[in-house]
């Protein structure tokens, strides 16, 4: 049986037109009352019609989710909480990977307005300046921040994210640091006292590479930093590799908490950016800027990150 909207007003125990708002994104609705509403739509799977929505708000119901590449498992971990989150809102989602393609760069950057309705940009190269005439845009920094870019944009708390991992590594005795690329370090003022390795890529490979490099051109070093969960899986397999023990010897960390990291051998100690969290903020945004289409002034949110302690730096738990 076909599921209407009025099936879901009355699930909810609200009118028809409280559903419409709360889809349209409509302002001063409760929150509880979005919450019955939400939970309605998602007990009847209920999906609104793109079409009516279209000729009623002049929007096609499509939000773009631009990003760097898909290759790399936490910016698709982040897409996949994004296209959740817009979807939990009754709209559509359209992936563009740009692959480091300028042309396709411009070519999804025009697509606002037209096709999208919004486009949220997730870990991309810097941007041309742009305004919100045609739609908003929203930047995700996840793994690293583009300075001087204009627009809405949510990102991590990067100093708060330095903070909990030198204060765990310095609790652990960890003193002699090197970065394996960039990562939750590059906001602090002391991270050039704090040597940057740089790799020649970002995966795991490039880890593997890094992290041998690291103990034959730096042999007091006692704990590789590394950019995101990957580079430091690659870490841990060079490591073992060259015969070095984690965390006797060095100690390693990541960024992403990627589920691979929990069941690496050791485990690896990461910081979870929480990226359903990161989701729901930039959504946020967009339903903003759509309910207050002439605010002009650029916002920003940070979100904090979580420390996952784990066998890296810890050491193994007693059986």
């Amino acid at each position: 049986m076909r599921v209407t909207m009025r099936d879901v007003a009355e699930r909810a125990g609200v009118s028809v037109k409280t559903v419409s708002r709360v889809v349209n994104g409509e302002p001063h609705i409760r929150p509880e009352t979005q919450a019955q509403v939400r939970e309605a739509i998602a007990a009847l799977s209920w999906r609104p019609n793109a079409s009516a929505r279209t000729l009623r708000t002049g929007r096609t119901g499509v939000v773009g989710i631009m990003v760097a590449e898909l290759r790399r498992p936490l910016l698709a971990a982040m897409v996949e909480a994004l296209v959740t989150e817009v979807d939990r809102h009754g709209l559509q989602s359209a992936v563009e990977p740009i692959h480091d393609d300028a042309a396709r760069l411009r070519e999804v950057l025009a697509s606002r307005g037209r096709t999208v309705d919004a486009l949220i940009v997730v870990d991309a190269p810097e941007l041309p300046a742009t305004t919100d005439d045609d739609g908003p845009l929203v930047r995700v920094d996840l793994t690293a921040a583009v300075a001087g870019q204009l627009g809405d944009r949510v990102g991590i708390d990067r100093e708060q994210a330095a903070d909990l991992l030198l204060r765990h590594l310095r609790l652990m005795g960890r003193h002699d640091i090197l970065r394996l690329g960039p990562g939750p370090l590059d906001s602090r003022s002391e991270s050039p006292a704090i040597p940057l390795l740089d790799l020649d890529g970002a995966d795991r490979r490039a880890g593997y590479r890094a992290a041998q490099r690291a103990i034959a051109d730096q042999p007091r070093v006692d704990a590789l930093v590394c950019g995101t969960d990957e580079i430091a899986l690659g870490a841990l397999a060079g490591l073992y590799a060259a015969g070095v023990n984690v965390p006797g010897r060095i100690a390693v960390t990541g960024f992403g908490d990627l589920e691979d990291s929990r069941f690496a051998t050791p485990s690896l100690t990461t910081l979870d950016p929480d990226p359903a969290a990161v989701a729901r903020a930039a959504v946020d945004m967009v339903r903003g800027r759509w309910r207050e289409p002439g605010g002009r002034d650029a916002r920003e949110v940070e979100l904090p990150v979580a420390l996952v302690r784990r066998e890296s730096t810890m050491g193994a738990s007693p059986r």
